[in-house]
């Protein structure tokens, strides 16, 4: 395979320094990055890690924000032949730890403090408390995004990986980035599961590049563009969408840490942002701001969205006082990263009302629990079949052989209609899975922290619909009268990250149940919307 058309993550870092040279590649505030550059600083952290004991193969985990050192580090790690493990940001100690210890990590980019928050110091502190001490992890990187690393022993800086990749020579991390295979492992990542316990997912080279590339040819994405990356790179869009699309297009990244409705209109402006995707709730921030008035939107052309209904009246706004010429919505998972896709000639009814037709080189069915398909208009499983399926869950093979069948299919847990075009609409969900602010949140895992509460003797989260973030948690909790509102919050706090935190919280004598005992989620639901 020629450079031109790269089935890995270090030919396509190599192509596009061949191809854009003197393009932007990333912009981060005062950092300026070109495709050029980006190989010699890709180069540079690999050397680094090599220097630093990394084999090919071992999992290299990065929790870190939007920055260019996620976009150095990411890249210089598969470069070296490694695997990378994205950690949710907003992770607790707890929660990192986990994800840690099960994939093995070697070598851990992390920030310093980010949001006041030093991940770092969580996770050691959550490791000494559980008696798990992280014995496979050897070195760790951090990362300055709130001001200057302190040194500290056995804790590299940033700022120290010149030197650590001074004892490497260029030709050896060449060598190691010539040896990746299109079939290695490129990245696990980690998504939570029904059972309260997260699975974590593993994609190859060729899977990686093949959904990146199929999302840059859907959203016309070009070397002239400049892409507003707001989606976080721990996630799979943001990765694989963002990141990986940019460079295999020669477009460039312009890395956001967090959403700032305001300095997003100014960067708009400032920038000339053209591509700019997130999920609905970003868009009506937007238009609601009243900043907006007083910018110059007119180079954007892209937005792609989804993760919740969008309503009509969104798209036709985002296009008219946003300035959008393109406004698509897609359907996607981790185990899948992009199945479905809009087109830039549809309609607003079928943006609004579908996530798309097959992309990607996906087929997509709906089908009864025995596969049996189903005719279009008829609910039922969303599944989905394709070269880009994950290829299983780490150290599961249980799991693996659940999701996906002998004959190909990934089961989604969606429910989903096609119409006669074989467009898309996700109509409910099998797993009770609800999304908050454009992230996944699986009641079962915020259900378990909940239940350790003293005196609780049952329990069931819900989303319930929210204006600014699409879906919250709402807990309905049975025993421990004397417990407050404020009691389960802090409880969970200190558990689970922000987004998984119930909203609302009610105390109930009971929960209704069905014949068998299972509480009937779709009262609660229907109940709640009142909160």
């Amino acid at each position: 395979m020629s450079e031109t058309e790269p089935r890995t993550v270090p030919t396509a870092v190599r192509a596009a320094a061949r191809r854009f040279p003197s393009n932007d590649a990333v912009v981060d505030g005062s950092v300026r990055i070109s495709f050029a550059e980006l190989l010699a600083r890709v180069r540079t952290v690999a050397r680094a890690l090599i220097g630093a004991g990394i084999r090919s193969g071992d999992r290299v985990a990065l929790c870190s924000p939007n920055t260019h050192h996620w976009v150095l580090a990411a890249l210089g790690a598969l470069y070296a032949g490694a695997t990378i493990v994205p950690i949710n940001t907003r992770f607790t100690g707890p929660e990192g730890l986990d994800v840690l210890r099960r994939s093995r990590a070697r070598a851990l980019v992390i920030a310093g403090e980010f949001l006041g928050v030093d991940r770092l110091a969580g996770i050691r502190a959550a490791a000494r408390e559980s008696g798990h001490p992280l014995d496979e992890l050897h070195t760790i990187i951090r990362v300055p995004v709130e001001g200057e690393v302190a040194a500290e022993d056995g804790v590299w800086r940033w700022d120290d990986l010149d030197a650590l990749a001074a004892e490497v020579p260029v030709p050896d991390a060449d060598a190691r980035a010539a040896a990746v295979s299109p079939d290695d492992v490129s990245d696990i990542l980690f998504t939570s599961g029904t059972t309260g316990r997260s699975k974590a997912a593993m994609s190859a080279h060729r899977q990686a590049i093949g959904v990146a590339r199929a999302w840059a040819e859907h959203g016309q994405l070009t070397s002239g563009d400049r892409y507003l990356v707001i989606n976080p790179f721990f996630h799979s869009f943001g990765y694989k969408a963002g990141m990986l699309a940019c460079l295999l297009r020669g477009a460039t990244i312009l890395p956001q840490p967090t959403f700032d409705g305001r300095e997003v209109l100014r960067i708009v402006e400032s920038a000339g942002i053209t591509v700019l995707p997130g999920p609905p709730t970003i868009y009506q921030t937007m238009l609601d701001h009243p900043d907006r008035a007083k910018r110059d939107l007119s180079s954007l052309r892209l937005a792609v969205t989804g993760a919740a209904t969008v309503p009509v009246v969104l798209v036709e706004r985002m296009q008219r006082e946003l300035s959008f010429d393109t406004v698509l919505t897609a359907y996607g998972l981790t185990e899948a990263v992009v199945a479905t896709m809009c087109r830039p000639d549809d309609d607003a009814e079928t943006v609004a009302h579908t996530c798309g037709r097959a992309a990607a080189g996906f087929e997509v069915r709906v089908s009864r629990a025995d596969g049996t398909p189903l005719p279009a208009g008829e609910p039922g499983e969303v599944q989905v079949r394709g070269p880009n399926v994950m290829l299983g869950y780490l150290d599961d093979e249980t799991a693996t052989r659940q999701a996906i069948g002998a004959d190909g299919w990934l089961h989604t847990g969606d429910i989903g209609t096609l119409d006669a075009r074989g467009y898309l609409t996700i109509t409910d969900r099998l797993k009770d899975m609800y999304i908050c602010g454009g992230f996944n949140v699986y009641p079962a895992e915020v259900e378990q922290v909940l239940a350790r509460l003293p005196g609780i003797t049952e329990v069931a989260v819900v989303g319930v619909p929210d204006e600014r973030l699409g879906e919250v948690g709402k807990a309905y909790l049975v025993g421990a009268p004397d417990l407050s509102t404020e009691d389960v919050m802090a409880h969970c706090r200190d558990r689970l990250a922000n987004y998984k935190l119930p909203r609302h919280v009610e105390f109930r004598a009971e929960l209704p149940h069905n014949a068998s005992g299972k509480v009937l989620k779709r009262l609660l639901r229907e109940s709640g919307t009142g909160h």
